[in-house]
């Protein structure tokens, strides 16, 4: 049995504190996503897409939000919810605000997690989706510049092995920051609500 766990409680309190209000446009709108105080910044680290060509979180991103998530396609629970969750939010989006909206989810997992394997997992959810691979320490070094622990764990008696990864979503902006991330347990329609309101702002 593979397993995908959460991030040590550490980052998980850097990642998750409570909802902030946004102002804009003269009134302030309730996010359900984590406005972060300082943004982190996107490294332009380039990966490999399910193509093979690279594929940077910064200089590749060319829409005015971006939604990342770090997981893997042997995960048995958190991130097919997740990747069901934000394949539903986007069927609540009218078509102008999908059109600038992309959805990229990072494997943890390269070792099993090739471009092929990717796609496959990725047309199950919406085949829009863009799925990037690359050596593993390049992904470990993305995720701690977002504050995403990602490990290979020990194996397990089955011949399998965990893979933790932290769990929230990630919303990079046209600046190539993350000023807003999303736990894991965020429903779509708060997800779709949120990135109405983010694109409307």
């Amino acid at each position: 049995m593979r397993r995908c766990l959460q991030a040590p409680r550490a980052i998980a309190a850097v990642l998750l504190p409570a909802a902030l209000l946004l102002a804009a446009c003269g009134g302030e709108e309730e996010l359900s996503g984590a406005v972060l105080t300082e943004p982190y910044v996107v490294p332009a680290t380039p990966l490999t897409d399910t193509d093979g060509a690279p594929y940077s979180l910064s200089d590749s991103t060319d829409k005015r939000l971006t939604l990342v998530f770090f997981g893997y396609t042997n995960c048995p629970d958190i991130c097919q919810v997740v990747m069901q969750t934000l394949a539903s939010a986007m069927t609540r989006l009218d078509d102008a605000d999908r059109e600038q909206v992309d959805v990229i989810f990072v494997t943890t997992d390269p070792a099993r997690d090739d471009e092929a394997a990717l796609r496959a997992y990725l047309e199950r959810f919406d085949p829009t989706f863009i799925g990037l691979t690359g050596p593993l320490p390049t992904i470990v070094d993305i995720g701690n510049d977002l504050a995403i622990a990602v490990e290979h764990g020990e194996k397990l008696p089955s011949g399998g092995y965990d893979v933790t990864h932290g769990t929230s979503v990630l919303g990079i902006d046209g600046d190539d920051e993350v000023p807003i991330v999303w736990t894991q347990g965020t429903s779509a329609t708060e997800f779709a609500t949120d990135v109405h309101q983010l694109l409307d702002n």
